[in-house]
């Protein structure tokens, strides 16, 4: 009987340890519960996590598997961007007129060769949400604009236009097709203009034309491309939103309704130097994105004039010197992926041109 005893309260204190540890994670399990309840209700969390996941071509359902549609479309009408009344004044662009004296380091920092290059200026961004570079090109006239030689059958990657077109560096352009996230770059969206004649226009573009006139002026429009090409655009591609326009920023409300992710801008200082922008994201541990505010600050921190968004998203490469540059949210270990065009330097002068051995993901 005392052997029966002993099994029996043995038995009783290992279901109570097995009970304890099953009520352990039964608290557990409500706590992460109510905490991530709490999380998707918080206002916050919401203006971040809608307008990320609906400026994405392929995960917008993200945003409706938290939320159902009137939460949705509140959230997306508290976030949008206030475009500029400007009208862009070409005469307040001076080529080659950089200052001697600079009005704060990021000048500096940008006039300050790397060595042995007189053709650009490689600078990395490092903020505490996310990473980037930004490319500064000393002569606008080495700037133009490379398109897929496969245009309407396929894109090719930054890398590869960059090559075809014997050029020092790249970053992508305008948007293109994207069903289901497989686009391939094949089919551009909006006008695409080159060499000053419409070589593409399509349904579907993503705001106004961004692109450079014959004395390598960036021009920002929102004039049919007939326009811009007898206004004197002779490159330009149609994506947007513009976000500085003679050095007056757009007003953006919330995030501006494009959320926190990769970007890549194209921009132009007074003195017609041209900034490629490039930001990481969608990395965590690495770097989440950028807002439309978070772009402006770097923006202006480099005394940019005129700037304009550029697709963003897993399309957001950069090239330098044969090299894919940046870390892309997707499509890195291929050599980043195919778009429909991109802005490339080429170095048309011969100056002597000289890049960093590697880019460095720190």
């Amino acid at each position: 009987m005392k052997e029966s005893s002993k099994k029996i309260k043995k038995k009783v204190r290992l279901k109570r340890r097995h009970l304890s540890k099953f009520t352990v994670f039964m608290v557990l399990l409500d706590v992460f519960v109510i905490g991530g309840l709490a999380v998707i209700q918080n206002n916050r969390f919401k203006s971040f996590w809608i307008p990320t996941a609906m400026t994405t071509m392929s995960h917008k359902y993200l945003a409706y598997t938290l939320y159902d549609e009137k939460t949705v479309n509140k959230i997306m009408s508290e976030n949008y961007i206030e475009q500029t009344s400007e009208i862009m004044n070409l005469d307040d662009i001076v080529i080659g007129g950089q200052k001697k004296r600079y009005t704060n380091k990021y000048e500096k920092e940008l006039f300050t060769p790397d060595s042995g290059n007189e053709v650009y200026k490689t600078i990395r961004i490092i903020e505490p949400k996310y990473k980037g570079w930004l490319i500064a090109i000393y002569d606008p006239s080495d700037v133009e604009l490379a398109v897929s030689s496969k245009l309407g059958k396929a894109g090719q990657s930054v890398n590869t236009l960059v090559k075809n077109n014997k050029g020092l560096v790249g970053i992508n352009g305008g948007g293109f097709e994207d069903l289901d996230g497989w686009g391939n770059g094949s089919i551009p969206y909006g006008a695409i203009i080159q060499d000053g004649k419409l070589i593409w226009d399509h349904t579907g573009g993503s705001g106004g034309l961004i692109g450079f006139t014959a004395d390598h002026k960036l021009y920002l429009t929102y004039d049919e491309p007939e326009k811009a090409i007898a206004a004197g655009v002779v490159e330009a591609v149609e994506f947007g939103p513009n976000l500085i326009v003679n050095g007056k920023t757009a007003k953006i409300h919330g995030d501006g309704g494009w959320g926190t992710a990769p970007r890549s801008v194209i921009a132009q200082r007074k003195d017609g130097v041209v900034l490629f922008l490039i930001i990481e994201g969608r990395l965590p541990g690495y770097s989440v994105g950028a807002t439309m505010n978070d772009v402006i600050d770097v923006l202006l921190r480099y005394k940019a004039y005129n700037a304009a968004n550029l697709d963003g998203g897993a399309s957001s490469t950069m090239s330098i010197e044969g090299k894919l540059w940046n870390r892309p949210s997707a499509g890195g270990e291929y050599g980043g992926r195919t778009v429909s065009n991109a802005w490339i330097v080429t170095n048309k002068k011969n100056k002597p041109a000289q890049a960093p051995v590697k880019s460095n993901y720190k």
